[in-house]
């Protein structure tokens, strides 16, 4: 189950990456998830947010915004829950190309974001393994 990431390309000068979430919270939107990955001229603002659609139509006004889908799973919110992960996809000999975390409401959960080379092995490994991944829907009920 794939789970849809929004990434927006932001000029990397001061006021951009505010303009960018302010936009996103204009347009009555949750941020679930966030990362910024920078180069000297753009940064790349990657989401995970309650309403993509509401999302895409703040931000296409600014930038170019593209939409990929990403693994995110649940896990326990203590040490070695990520190795484990990691481990598992590792053995499986899936390259993961980036990472983000965040934390739930439930205390205890917490969840990770990974953008892989090959998804549908993946999801295939991972749910082989008893690891639980979420869905667009998943989010905002798993994150209330």
């Amino acid at each position: 189950m794939a789970i849809t990431q929004l990434s927006a390309f932001l000029e990397n000068v001061p006021g951009k990456l505010c303009d960018a979430v302010a936009a996103i919270t204009g347009a009555g939107v949750n941020i679930r998830a966030l990362s910024v990955a920078d180069t000297k001229d753009f940064g790349i603002l990657r989401v995970i947010v309650s309403d993509i659609e509401k999302t895409k139509a703040a931000l296409d006004e600014q930038t170019i915004v593209r939409e990929t889908p990403v693994i995110a799973v649940k896990m326990n919110d203590k040490a070695g829950a990520l190795n484990d992960i990691l481990s598992i996809l590792k053995s499986a000999d899936i390259n993961v190309e980036y990472v983000y975390a965040f934390t739930g409401a439930v205390q205890g959960n917490a969840y990770v974001v990974l953008r892989v080379d090959d998804q549908e092995q993946a999801e295939a490994t991972l749910a082989k393994n008893n690891i639980h991944t979420l869905n667009d829907e998943d989010i905002n009920d798993y994150l209330k």
